[in-house]
């Protein structure tokens, strides 16, 4: 693939794929409400349109009125309606105008104003346009409109000119589909998240293919915002169970890095386990700071190697040349936990001081618990051992181990208002440790924060960090979320640390 990240100061050509995961940043705990929109976003995402309710309610009906109870195996039936309907008995063949109303009982329907076909070969033809629902158990949920349909109910195939609609989560639009038993095939077409008629972003792709295990696969792939192609790609695989967000960078200002612009690619393998990554990041403060991985993946465990720079949420930075990350997961079965083990080592170094770096946690979280009126408690514990072997002849090693825990109280009060507060221990701090990359000078944190939408497109965020030994405000953070269109502007006010943020990205919903 070929991607052209542009912005004010630089331009970068990077031969890959790009993802731009919705995430805020934050000090104060406030990512707490990604977790909570995130929820809400995938509720939205999987609510049933009018038309979609009406199908099944309408199935249920006609079942209701059907002679006797289908048996497994047996043809699915049909039903049609029709202002004006003809039909020959001897040849099966039917023609119906006005108002016309196909519906299979497994889960499909076919809306027109004009329709013919044949009853004894289950086909059905639109010449003019044509309105498709499917509700399928066993395939992503499908809303249709096109013209020149064909489609076979027993066989369930067909084919749909001029197509637009809705698959999924996602937008899609095509210039011809085609409907098999187990998939539909769109060519020269697109999918985006952004709903309106003209979409700020779109992928598009030569061939598409949308598979009932909630996959799209894509074929000599373009990527678009507006109408200016930012990239090429030769084949794309996306998620249609609303885990994925959308492909584009992030663009923004911060007092800590200038003008940036960022974003994650991926190079596609033959072996679905394996990956390379490339984290892409320009900044007018240092220039070029991006990093490279390769992945494994195998269920619960994966291995990373890594090399580059990376930045924690303060803008401070730490160059692995390499590293070694090892990453377990497990849910408990039976039980609402799970647990994780992380071992890392490699050659660290930041603000001239360089060490052999080794690091091994292992940790404990609970599942969100509901309380008493939608009070949510989220639990961790977990323990950690750093370990420097300096490099300088007249450098100490550093070792700290110990203890990190954390407990979150938040509420939903309403879809406008929702608030946390939480205590965190960490045994790291840069004050014990070697570097000060993702740690606070103190241990003991006690946070509060809240989330509230003033309209539909703003909502305002406060977060208060607190060293509870010391009893000061260590930060205070204020964000304004925006929403533009099928973007949103963040905007980030450290009042503490007398900094500013703005961040702009592409959002999924």
């Amino acid at each position: 693939m070929k991607k052209i990240i542009l912005a004010a100061l630089c331009a970068l050509i990077i031969p890959v794929t790009g993802e731009a995961a919705y995430k805020s940043t934050s000090d104060t705990g406030t990512t707490i409400f990604d977790y909570i929109e995130n929820r809400r976003r995938a509720a939205r995402e999987n609510l049933w349109s009018e038309d979609q309710i009406k199908l099944k309610a309408d199935i249920e009906e006609a079942k209701e009125r059907l002679p006797q109870a289908l048996e497994e195996g047996a043809p699915v039936p049909v039903a049609f309606e029709g202002d004006d309907l003809i039909f020959n008995a001897v040849t099966g063949e039917f023609r119906a105008t006005g108002r016309v109303d196909i519906i299979q009982l497994e889960g499909y329907r076919f809306q027109s104003t004009e329709a013919s076909g044949n009853i004894n070969t289950n086909e059905v033809r639109v010449k003019g346009k044509s309105h498709m629902i499917q509700i399928n158990e066993n395939a992503p949920r499908v809303t249709l409109d096109g013209y020149n349909t064909v489609y076979n109910y027993s066989k369930k195939t067909g084919s749909m000119e001029k197509v637009k609609g809705k698959v999924g989560e996602y937008y899609i639009a095509g210039k011809r589909f085609e409907f098999y038993p187990d998939h539909i095939v769109a060519y020269d077409a697109y999918q985006t998240k952004c709903g309106a008629r003209e979409p700020d972003y779109r992928v598009s792709a030569k061939r598409m293919e949308i598979w009932p295990e909630q996959i799209i696969r894509m074929h000599d792939v373009g990527l678009w915002i507006g109408d200016f192609l930012v990239g090429t790609q030769k084949y794309s695989e996306r998620k249609l169970d609303g885990t994925e967000s959308t492909y584009f960078p992030r663009f923004g200002y911060s007092s800590n890095h200038g003008f940036y612009v960022r974003d994650t690619f991926t190079f596609p393998m033959k072996n679905a386990h394996y990956q390379a990554i490339l984290n892409a990041h320009i900044e007018t403060k240092r220039g070029v700071r991006s990093s490279g991985e390769f992945h494994y993946m195998n269920k619960d465990f994966t291995a990373r190697a890594l090399y580059g720079f990376y930045y924690d949420s303060d803008g401070r930075w730490i160059k692995k040349e390499p590293s070694l990350d090892l990453f377990y997961e497990k849910k408990i079965e039976g039980l609402p936990l799970t647990y994780t083990a992380e071992y890392e080592i490699g050659d660290w170094s930041a603000n001239n001081v360089a060490s052999t770096h080794r690091e091994f946690e292992v940790g404990l979280s609970h599942d969100p618990i509901t309380l008493w009126q939608k009070y949510n408690l989220m639990l961790r514990i977990g323990y950690k051992i750093t370990d420097d072997d300096v490099k300088h002849a007249d450098g100490a090693d550093v070792n700290v181990k110990g203890l990190n825990y954390g407990v979150t109280l938040f509420r939903e009060f309403d879809d406008t208002f929702a608030a946390y507060t939480s205590y965190e221990y960490q045994k790291n701090t840069s004050k014990n440790s070697l570097y000060d990359y993702d740690n606070d000078s103190y241990s003991n944190k006690f946070s509060i924060g809240a989330s509230y939408r003033l309209t539909d497109k703003d909502r305002v965020v406060a977060g208060l960090k607190f060293n509870t030994q010391s009893g000061k405000l260590e930060d205070a953070d204020y964000y304004w979320y925006r929403d533009l269109h099928c973007s949103t502007a963040i905007f980030r006010w450290r009042q503490k640390r007398d900094k500013v943020e703005v961040h702009w990205q592409f959002t999924p919903w």
